[in-house]
């Protein structure tokens, strides 16, 4: 069964075309280099040294949305963990970028009552309707759909305590942009979650470009235009580690 869904994850992940949410990268901008020799797995595009990879999106029949909804999922990847590691508190707001079809957002939901609210964004239409379905099933009312695009999460400027990704940020095609409009949307204080297949180790069965190192991840967070700050790794997943960042503090004028 294990290897039935491995394998599943790697045709996902191997059908670009099949699964882009949008169209391929273009030349034009210094922050990023466009190369013809790349991973079959990749856009072509690298930022900061690493090649940023397709996006597994709904797909045909909505398959990619049933792989993260996959039963074997919590096993897989101990997502309970993965929610004690964020420290949520009653009230807080959470954004979920790249929320696909809402199973972290679910998750995070109850843990943040009363007062609490998430914020699920995603690109794609597909995913936010079936994200909806999925929380009206669960008579979920604290989850809020937003519609997103390539370089903004459509959040408001200072209005989020905790923003995650979820085997999300690597697939960004702007990940500059698109963290620097997440900084914006954290309080002072706010932290960042990126939850990424650790690269360091071979044995987690996940295709290279679909993952990142610790290192990396630090790398690209930690440009100061930013203003985030490293705070710690989670290892405690077994696939995945937590790397948590915090949004410094205005300096006073």
């Amino acid at each position: 069964m294990f290897t039935r869904h491995v394998g599943l994850l790697i045709a996902l992940l191997s059908m670009p075309f099949a699964l882009r949410a949008d169209e391929p990268a273009k030349p034009g901008d210094s922050r990023y280099e466009i190369r013809k020799d790349h991973d079959p797995n990749g856009i072509g595009k690298f930022y900061l040294g690493r090649e940023i990879a397709h996006v597994m999106g709904f797909g045909p029949g909505g398959q990619g949305a049933e792989w993260l909804e996959r039963a074997v999922r919590e096993k897989e990847e101990k997502l309970t963990l993965l929610i004690k590691s964020l420290d949520l508190k009653p009230g807080m707001v959470v954004a979920d970028i790249g929320a696909g079809s809402g199973v972290i957002s679910v998750l995070m939901a109850e843990k943040i009552l009363p007062g609490g609210k998430v914020l699920a964004v995603d690109v794609q239409q597909e995913m936010l309707d079936r994200l909806r379905e999925n929380t009206k099933k669960l008579k979920i009312t604290n989850v809020e759909p937003v519609k997103g695009t390539q370089k903004m999460t459509a959040l408001k400027p200072e209005s989020v305590d905790l923003v995650i990704m979820v085997d999300v940020y690597h697939e960004l095609e702007f990940p500059y942009e698109m963290l620097l409009d997440i900084s914006k949307s954290l309080k002072s204080g706010g932290r960042i979650a990126f939850v990424e297949y650790r690269k360091e180790d071979p044995d987690v069965p996940i295709k290279l470009v679909h993952k990142m190192t610790e290192e990396q991840v630090k790398k690209e967070a930690s440009l100061p235009e930013f203003g985030l700050k490293w705070t710690k790794t989670i290892g405690v997943l077994p696939w995945q580690h937590i790397v948590l960042f915090e949004k410094r503090p205005k300096p006073d004028r």
